[in-house]
């Protein structure tokens, strides 16, 4: 998985074990990111739907989730990861762009980036590997970059990782199917077809997903796009398509209840922390439109970004950490007897990871 900000990376057993309790079938993630939790449901063995506006968002969810592992051949995947792998690099786009106008790769690996991208445009577009190796390219870049987890900056001195080889690695594939769309969730949410569980997990403040990972949608659209400043942000990161409600201050609250009222699905999941522009309050009273609400506490380290200080672009320290926790909360809401048993092996428990209250 990709560093990323807002990861459920620790919440993921909670969102297994929850959505193993509700008996659910089929789900939806709305706001799917990275596919984590998608992946959670998939290998429980839900049918899935994964939505999200971003195009590398697409990309992992027609690897993970729409793509069914048993259709798979897998000596025909390594043969291809093998012979990507094999390719010389070549000074390309990415490699001027992001290793020498920047510093987000060192060049060795930019250019293998250059070379092996090229190469699943040419050669893989339109065939069912497609997604699977750009998938294994966007991680394997992800492993050696030198940011502290976003592109919006790299940092001044060549991290550590940044000095591997980039190493192409089968992603993690599963057995059955479901679906990949792309697009805005305030758009379709109420187009989607009904559910037994909905998960949302939407963006709470001002970070936009496009321009923090700005080389991952280059990446995938390969479309050499003009950009500016020293972090070499795509020029439609200016372009108003590219903003998204949930990072305005004044509009997000209400998009967000009207998600919450829109989706289809008996039974809702919603994560947020105490750092987001609404109050637990709010949330509890948007969710208690769909019935009975349940909600779970879990203190957990913020992100790695916040956890290390504040940086500019150049790479240099120009803040400090404010503090290292926060508090993530899950809310679920549908029919009383499904929300209580769904929290219930979360009720008086003794550690702060796995406290709950009913409303």
């Amino acid at each position: 998985m990709i560093k990323y900000i807002g990861s459920k990376r620790r919440l993921v057993p909670v969102l297994g074990e929850l959505f193993g309790l509700s008996g659910a079938e089929t789900a939806l993630d709305l706001f799917t990111g990275t596919t984590r939790v998608a992946q959670e449901f998939k290998r429980r063995g839900a049918f899935v739907t994964a939505v999200d506006t971003a195009r590398y968002s697409e990309v992992f969810a027609k690897c993970h989730i729409e793509t069914d592992a048993a259709d798979v051949d897998k000596d025909d995947l390594r043969e291809a990861l093998q012979y990507l792998s094999s390719l010389p690099g070549r000074h390309g786009y990415f490699t001027e762009t992001f290793c020498v106008r920047s510093r987000y790769f060192q060049p060795f690996n930019g250019m293998r980036v250059d070379a092996i991208r090229d190469a699943i445009e040419a050669e893989f577009k339109g065939s069912p590997l497609y997604p699977v190796l750009l998938t294994s390219l966007i991680y394997a870049a992800d492993r050696v970059d030198s940011t502290t987890g976003v592109q919006m900056a790299y940092v001044k001195q060549w991290a550590p990782r940044s000095f591997n080889a980039l190493e192409l690695r089968i992603p993690e594939l599963y057995t059955g199917r479901g679906q990949a769309v792309r697009a805005d969730a305030c758009k379709v949410v109420h187009t989607l077809e009904e559910v037994d569980l909905a998960y949302l997990d939407p963006p709470y403040n001002q970070h936009r997903y496009f321009t923090n990972y700005h080389i991952w949608e280059t990446l995938v659209a390969w479309d050499a796009p003009e950009h500016y400043g020293i972090a070499c942000k795509r020029i439609d990161s200016r372009d108003p398509t590219t903003k998204s409600v949930f990072n305005a201050t004044r509009e997000m609250p209400g998009a967000l209840r009207q998600v919450i009222a829109d989706v289809r699905a008996e039974v809702l999941v919603l994560s947020y922390n105490n750092e987001s522009w609404v109050t637990l309050e709010d949330l509890v009273a948007a969710c208690s439109v769909r019935g009975h609400v349940g909600v779970l506490a879990f203190d957990s380290k913020r992100y790695v970004g916040a956890q290390i200080g504040i940086y500019n672009p150049s790479g240099e320290k120009v803040g400090q950490v404010s503090h290292l926790r926060n508090v993530e909360y899950v809310l679920v809401a549908g029919p009383k007897d499904i929300v209580v048993s769904m929290t219930a092996p979360y009720q008086g428990c003794a550690t702060p990871s796995r406290q709950a209250s009913l409303f």
